[in-house]
């Protein structure tokens, strides 16, 4: 976006493609990776289920071939589960980990690398999961995260079972001056251009592009991200 949003701030909007479907890594991520190598895509991220380690290592060693910045996302609500994530992310060597409600663990578990973190405001459930919360518990978690040193949030807005997702997007937004990412269930170009007029600062789109939804008569992975990345650099112009 070129100018300043409503409330003053100059917005960036970042595409982060996630290489998953229906909460999993794709089993094939290492072709997809491949398949999108010229499309310019600079924010790439995975979970740790649906492939072994083995083949996150080397996913993760072709994306830093590629030059994109690298992110994990945690996808179970358990703590244990959730906790050994962080240290799958803290192997690796991410950049960004998103997700995760247990932030003074997660901390704990990543000092030392560069790797930045993003939790979930809110209380998230289920797999595939949904958000619980108002978007004063919103606004509420975004601040605990901030004071907590965590580089920002990974907000389900559109997985939201509480509330509309813009009021919690708008809500997260003004509770907290770091990095805003909105994940989940972004179907369209609609919802991009609404996440960037509420101030969201990047999205992620996985399952959407795989399902074939973003553009249902186009037939490949290209074609599914073509508005995707042009609604981008519309929004974001030059960077």
């Amino acid at each position: 976006m070129t100018g300043p949003d409503t409330e003053g701030r100059r917005a960036v909007m970042d595409f982060v493609f996630m290489l998953t479907r229906d909460d999993r890594t794709v089993t094939d991520c290492l072709d997809v990776v491949d398949a999108v190598r010229d499309l310019g895509i600079r924010h790439i991220g995975f979970k740790d289920v649906g492939v072994d380690r083995a083949t996150l290592r080397q996913l993760h060693a072709l994306l830093r071939d590629m030059g994109a910045t690298t992110y994990l996302e945690i996808v179970s609500t358990d703590r244990d589960q959730a906790l050994a994530s962080v240290r799958t992310a803290a192997e690796l060597g991410v950049d960004v980990l998103m997700g995760g409600t247990w932030i003074e663990e997660t901390l704990d578990l990543l000092r030392g690398t560069s790797t930045a973190y993003l939790p979930f405001p809110g209380r998230p459930v289920g797999h595939p999961t949904r958000l619980a919360g108002s978007p004063a518990r919103i606004a509420e978690d975004c601040r605990r995260a901030e004071a907590a040193g965590c580089a920002g949030v990974d907000l389900l807005a559109y997985r939201a079972v509480d509330a509309d997702p813009l009021d919690l997007v708008r809500a997260a937004r003004g509770a907290t001056t770091s990095r805003l990412v909105v994940a989940g269930s972004i179907t369209g170009t609609d919802r991009i251009r609404a996440l960037a007029s509420a101030g969201a600062d990047a999205f992620t789109i996985g399952s959407a592009a795989f399902e074939g939804s973003l553009r249902p008569h186009a037939g490949t992975l290209a074609a599914q991200l073509a508005p995707v990345l042009a609604t981008v650099r519309e929004l974001t112009g030059p960077r």
